[in-house]
């Protein structure tokens, strides 16, 4: 069953699977989704430290060769473009890797603008990219993943670092692992050529079916990454949403980060002054809060919904919430509403998020 995804089509479900199957494999076993369509980009040149270290919000001068990072980047008004994460390839190498090409064409626009000697490629259509999720992920990549003396095994790759490897042995297909991922679970995402990528799944896939992987589509994912806290474009942020509104403050070192970057003044106005915050909403009874349902307190809305499901791993009615800061405390009742927002009230309280595995030991295992 496949749908269309950023220009791309993808599996939305898996024939005799069924998105629970495929969330339930990753959450006990393993599951490998492919997530080619997120957008590649590469920034090269003596000034790319300088260019990225402008254009997202986190200390990229402290980011080593081999680490990755999780950032948002931001308008001068501190509205999000995108969040996505960096790749320190080299000293003077990075990868961009965001949800869309936005975020990469204002990168290249911003290094010509400011004269900086930094060149942004799109790499999308040359590098596919699978993620294998879940407790039993290193174990099943271990045996198939071979990486030199001087890199990282998988065993011994660490969260947010990459590795340079190769499938089977030093023959093998060329690859770039990251210990990364989009379910709250241990995971790793695997890169390669386009024209390597069957073979690439298949060698995953033969490693992993004894082991109870499962392939997984989108509509899985999407539950996985809902409980796990983690937000997409157009739910939980767009360009008018900031990083502390889309609950992801950590990725903004106001106090850290010396150096100016594209947004700074907003977000440190912004940050003292914060009119709206994410939470988390958990539901009483089985209807489900959509992204756009509105949440009340009598007849004021004071909020709206950004996503919504029923989880089942904790057999909860869960969601989150972007709330005005008056209305954010634990414990909180509210009401989301449906239909005209009035009609129907589903009662909720405001709870904390991540709701799956929020001091995430999971991911860190």
């Amino acid at each position: 069953n496949f749908t269309e995804y950023a220009g791309y089509w993808l599996a939305n479900t898996y024939t005799k699977h069924g998105a629970l199957d495929e969330y339930w494999a990753c959450r006990e076993k393993a599951a490998v989704i492919d997530l080619s369509p997120l957008r590649k980009y590469e920034v090269v040149g003596p000034d790319a430290e300088l260019l990225l270290q402008t254009c997202v919000t986190r200390n990229i001068r402290k980011l080593a060769v081999g680490q990755v990072v999780y950032t948002a980047m931001c308008y001068d008004t501190g509205g999000m473009i995108d969040d996505g994460t960096v790749y320190r390839l080299g000293q003077d190498n990075f990868r961009w890797i965001g949800g869309s090409d936005a975020s990469g064409l204002w990168l290249r626009r911003q290094a010509e603008e400011r004269g900086f000697h930094a060149f942004v490629r799109n790499s999308t259509d040359q590098l596919h990219n699978i993620q294998v999720q879940g407790p039993l992920s290193r174990e099943i990549l271990g045996e198939v993943i071979w990486t030199r003396p001087d890199q990282p095994t998988i065993e011994e790759l660490g969260w947010f670092r990459l590795t340079v490897a190769r499938i089977g042995d030093d023959q093998g297909i060329p690859l770039v692992v990251s210990r990364t991922g989009y379910t709250g679970e241990l995971g790793f995402e695997v890169f390669c050529h386009p024209d390597d990528a069957p073979a690439v799944w298949d060698a995953v896939f033969e490693a992993g079916s004894p082991r109870g992987m499962a392939p997984m589509g989108l509509e899985a994912l999407d539950l996985l990454r809902i409980e796990a806290g983690l937000i997409f474009a157009g739910s939980e942020f767009t360009d008018q949403t900031d990083p502390f509104e889309a609950g992801i403050g950590f990725t903004v070192p106001i106090k850290t980060k010396e150096d100016d970057f594209v947004g700074r003044d907003a977000l440190v106005e912004r940050k003292a002054n914060p009119q709206r915050s994410l939470i988390g909403l958990e539901l009483t009874g089985d209807e489900v809060a959509g992204n756009g349902d509105g949440v009340f307190v009598g007849r004021n809305q004071v909020g709206v919904v950004t996503s919504g499901m029923r989880s089942p791993i904790l057999r909860k009615n869960i969601a989150r919430a972007r709330l005005a800061v008056e209305y954010t405390e634990l414990g909180t009742e509210v009401e989301v509403g449906k239909m005209d927002g009035h009609q129907k009230r589903l009662p909720a309280t405001v709870v904390g998020f991540p709701h799956y595995d929020p001091d995430k030991e999971r991911v860190r295992s």
